[in-house]
């Protein structure tokens, strides 16, 4: 089986990797870079009734996962290599390795540089109740033993996350696997891809969450960043309560493995066992390692809206348009021609409209905010309803709007996974692209801004 079988086309690490890998190519990213052929029948779902887009949206995820026969062919070090393949075959100032991170996304398409994922997600085929995680646990141990005695050089963290995936678990074990090793496709890049003085970029995001440790190397993720708090994941609530309600459970709280630790959260947080490759390879190859470390991932989408907007007045460009993007909704490549800040959000949850707020709070007025959506299929806990994040246009000198969104029928309007890029694309205002941001150039920005940001740069060593 070829890697990418392994891997969901839907998730933040594929997804970002296309399209990082787009942009240095000199692409975009439609349709979340998917095939262009899937954007008319996307559209086409969008007239079925909710329950029958809610099926098609399962479906569409069943199509992906991996039957568990399969997993004795699994091997993680290839997919790193199909990562690695993604990217153009030169040479970079710098690379990135770590966290998912959107916000990031749009730093390495400024600094023309590639990003080397930590974390991809398995998707394998299993069917269990989306409400109770421990028989969900007890389905996964036999093919997650399947898939670390194969490779010793991973973590594995099986998340259950009945609020952001509810849709998807009900056909799906969801597999995180963390590289603790980089392995040969991810030595050979950085040996052959950067030139001795290059720059390493660790991604480090620091968010963690509750786990249960299974066994070496395994553990159990019971919720996930994405609306409902660690408490109401362990201990339920009205809003948990009244959610279970609403989609026919006959429970009013989870009931899960107790979790006896905590671990980097599954999706977005980074293993720093990691870290002792990379200083095994920055000491040989005479690379810099530079860790880029926050607390959670909308933490890093300040510093780098500002970085844009700081590079487009030294452009002599109008830094008047902010494009606000949700998780894997994304646009790195018209972000630039089009002249807009990007400010990315993980989901559409009330943390994330709280960091749009924020940030709008202090920052110069926009002349619009153009914005989209992540359709996910669920009315979860802590979603944010259209309506509010409508109220953001109202901040601005002249106007905003919906980048292809059907506002009235979120969180199902699938057909604007088709729409976005047209939506941006329709922007008059076109820029040239800019030749890549030196890295003294974001030294600079650093050293007037940076502590003005959640965010710290260290630089270590080989031996730190």
């Amino acid at each position: 089986m070829p890697a990418s079988a392994f891997l969901a086309s839907f998730d933040s690490t594929a997804a970002m990797v296309r399209a990082t890998a787009r942009y240095l190519s000199g692409r975009d990213f439609p349709a979340l870079g998917l095939n262009r052929l899937l954007q008319p029948p996307a559209v086409l779902v969008n007239a079925l009734p909710r329950r029958a887009r809610e099926l098609v949206y399962i479906m569409s995820g069943w199509a992906e996962t991996v039957p568990p026969r399969r997993l004795g062919r699994f091997d993680a070090g290839e997919l790193s290599a199909w990562a690695a393949a993604q990217y153009p075959a030169r040479r970079f100032p710098a690379v990135a390795i770590g966290s998912s991170n959107g916000a990031a996304v749009h730093l390495y398409t400024a600094l023309g540089i590639p990003w080397l994922p930590q974390t991809f997600l398995v998707p394998v085929r299993r069917r269990v109740d989306p409400d109770d995680p421990a028989e969900a646990l007890r389905a996964g141990l036999g093919p997650a033993r399947t898939v670390l005695d194969r490779n010793p050089d991973i973590q594995l963290h099986h998340m259950h996350d009945a609020v952001q995936d509810r849709l998807m678990i009900r056909t799906m074990t969801y597999f995180r696997v963390k590289r603790l090793r980089l392995g040969a496709a991810y030595e050979r890049f950085l040996r052959e891809r950067l030139p001795p003085g290059g720059t390493v970029f660790v991604i480090d995001c620091q968010q963690t969450w509750p786990t249960r440790k299974i066994a070496d190397r395994h553990l159990f993720q019971h919720g996930a960043v994405g609306g409902a708090t660690e408490e109401e994941y362990r201990h339920g609530g009205p809003r948990v309560a009244d959610y279970l309600r609403r989609y026919g459970s006959p429970r009013e709280r989870w009931e899960a493995p107790e979790p006896d630790g905590r671990s980097p959260e599954a999706e977005w947080g980074f293993e720093p066992a990691l870290l002792d490759d990379i200083r095994r390879v920055a000491r040989e190859c005479g690379h810099r390692i530079v860790r880029i470390s926050f607390p959670e991932p909308q933490a890093l989408s300040p510093l780098v809206a500002d970085l844009y907007r700081w590079w487009y007045e030294h452009r002599g460009i109008a830094a008047n348009r902010l494009l606000v993007e949700s998780f894997i909704v994304m646009e790195p490549w018209w972000a630039l021609r089009t002249g807009s800040v990007p400010f990315w959000m993980e989901f559409n949850t009330e943390s994330a409209f709280e960091a749009v707020s924020a940030y709008l709070d202090r920052a110069d007025p926009f002349d619009d905010i153009r914005l989209t959506l992540f359709n996910h299929g669920v009315e979860s806990v802590g979603l944010v309803p259209a309506e509010q994040w409508e109220t953001l246009f109202a901040r601005t000198r002249t106007g905003g709007g919906w980048l292809g969104a059907r506002p009235d029928r979120f969180p199902l309007d699938f057909a604007h996974y088709a729409r976005y890029q047209r939506a941006l694309r329709s922007i008059p205002t076109r820029c040239p692209l800019p030749a890549p941001l030196t890295l003294s150039r974001l030294d600079s920005f650093l050293a007037d801004h940076g502590d003005r940001y959640r965010v710290r740069w260290e630089h270590l060593s080989g031996t730190d």
